[in-house]
């Protein structure tokens, strides 16, 4: 075995490392989300992008700077270490390895095997599966298969997996790239029937008249935005990355919201805003585009979320190796052993797939049938976001009081940016995930409801375990 990850990646692949773990299915249907929030106001809508944009900013900033300054194995779980210390940074990478990035990535499996059945089904409406392809038993088991495949592929060849991340990183940007420019061009020319505006003038002059939604509809672009943190994973493993890293999560972090604002303005083109918000953007892509395009749009879609799917994986197979290096949590020795033929952590990865799989039984039993876990089934492909960024608080504050040779914009002003991305996130899942389905429940005669409550207590089940873990492992040392 050898010692250690080879510096094969590149700034490209960490530009789309960035890219690609955000723009996945979120960047879809988002837009329908924020027009429900916002009652059909466009400019609200827009308003919240760019507010939802500039918290992802503020954090990626204030890690652009420990990112220059440290590098060891795993992004996160090294400026963990270096700003708080090894126990923080291990509880940093227990639960990134565990619940965050796990969770996320099974949620995009599934994504994955749903948009495909979805371009199946309309394209062979004879094409038989076992209910709809949400809920069916069929996108359930290709799911898992999708999930091996992309497993074998990063354990097999780091550098096959490179080139899978760029590609569909590429692919995923053709239908929203297209919808950008042709929808808009398209709003500008055409007219609804009737109607002396075109289409962008008209939907753009729908507005609610009241500001107070903006709130819940920065909440639904946080979740969009969710995911950049993890192109920290392959640190080790990038070119230069004191130079490169810091490069890609500014350079990706402005594409991402350049995508989002054009892509929603490009749909806001095709069709009327109330048929969006009732529908979502499929009407648009076919006005614009046509039936045909319409039906290749879900295969796109699918495309999209795998590369996320992806993306999510490079970085949550090399969650344990991060752990071991630093010689915490089970079987350290076993797992940061490098394979020498495929320059892998071979055991990492195993056990990363593992939880994954496990992750994805609870999305399945807890969002797409009948709830198996009573109050605790709640959404795992969001509520985690809760704990990462409330995790990174303490990390700037620590920053701040250590790093003392610094400029003042280095050390204080960009944190505090950050703390203030992160405190928002924090409440906004807080009140999105707790407050607000608690009111719902209370005003409609339900029984208390609040799955962020039941959230926190699976999550503080998992990293008391993981904390015994490290404390065993001190012990028999």
């Amino acid at each position: 075995m050898e010692k250690g990850l080879k510096k094969q990646y590149g700034l490209l692949m960490a530009i789309c490392m960035v890219v690609g773990t955000v723009v996945g299915s979120g960047v879809f249907f988002k837009a329908q989300a924020v027009l429900q929030k916002t009652n059909g106001d466009m400019p609200l809508g827009i308003l919240a992008w760019i507010i939802g944009g500039a918290v992802m900013i503020f954090c990626i900033l204030a890690f652009c700077v420990m990112a220059q300054r440290y590098e060891k194995v795993n992004g996160l779980v090294d400026y963990a270490e270096a700003t708080i210390g090894s126990k923080y940074a291990y509880f940093m990478g227990f639960f990134t390895t565990v619940i965050y990035a796990p969770a996320m990535t099974s949620v995009l499996a599934w994504l994955t095997a749903r948009y495909f059945l979805v371009f199946v089904t309309s394209v062979n409406p004879d094409f038989a599966i076992n209910g709809n392809p949400v809920t069916s038993s069929e996108t359930f088991l290709l799911a898992g298969f999708i999930l091996i495949v992309v497993f074998a592929i990063n354990t097999l060849s780091s550098k096959l997996a490179g080139k899978l991340q760029i590609s569909a990183t590429f692919i995923k940007l053709v239908p929203l790239l297209l919808m950008a420019i042709v929808g808009t061009i398209y709003g500008l020319t055409h007219n609804f029937a009737g109607e002396p505006t075109t289409i962008l003038a008209s939907n753009f002059s729908t507005s609610a008249g009241d500001i107070s939604p903006l709130f819940g509809a920065v909440v639904a672009t946080a979740f969009a935005y969710e995911g950049w943190i993890l192109a920290t994973s392959i640190n080790s493993e990038i070119k230069n990355s004191k130079k490169n890293l810091p490069i890609a999560l500014i350079v990706g972090g402005i594409i991402i919201i350049a995508i989002y604002l054009f892509y929603y303005i490009g749909v806001a083109g095709g069709a009327p805003v109330q048929t969006l918000i009732d529908e979502g953007t499929a009407p648009a892509f076919i006005t614009v585009f046509g039936n045909v395009f319409g039906n290749i749009l879900n295969l796109f879609v699918s495309v999209s979320c795998l590369g996320t799917l992806n993306g999510l994986l490079i970085g949550c197979i090399r969650g344990m190796y991060s752990l071991a290096v630093r010689n915490m949590g089970p079987k350290v020795n076993l797992m940061k052993q490098i394979d020498t033929g495929s320059g892998m952590p071979s055991n990492s990865c195993i056990v990363g797939l593992v939880i994954v799989a496990a992750w994805m039984v609870y999305f399945f039993g807890a969002n797409l049938t009948t709830p198996w876990f009573g109050k605790f089934s709640f959404d795992s492909s969001e509520l985690p976001i809760i704990t990462i960024y409330g995790l990174y608080i303490p990390m700037f504050i620590q920053f701040m009081r250590k790093e003392k040779e610094l400029p003042a914009l280095k050390r204080f002003v960009l944190p505090s940016l950050g703390i203030i991305g992160s405190a928002f996130m924090v409440f906004a899942a807080i009140y999105s995930h707790g407050y607000a389905p608690y009111i719902a429940a209370k005003e409609a005669g339900e029984g208390f409801t609040c799955p962020v409550l039941f959230y926190l207590i699976v999550f503080a089940v998992i990293m008391a375990a993981g904390m015994a873990f490290m404390k065993s492992k001190k012990e028999k040392n």
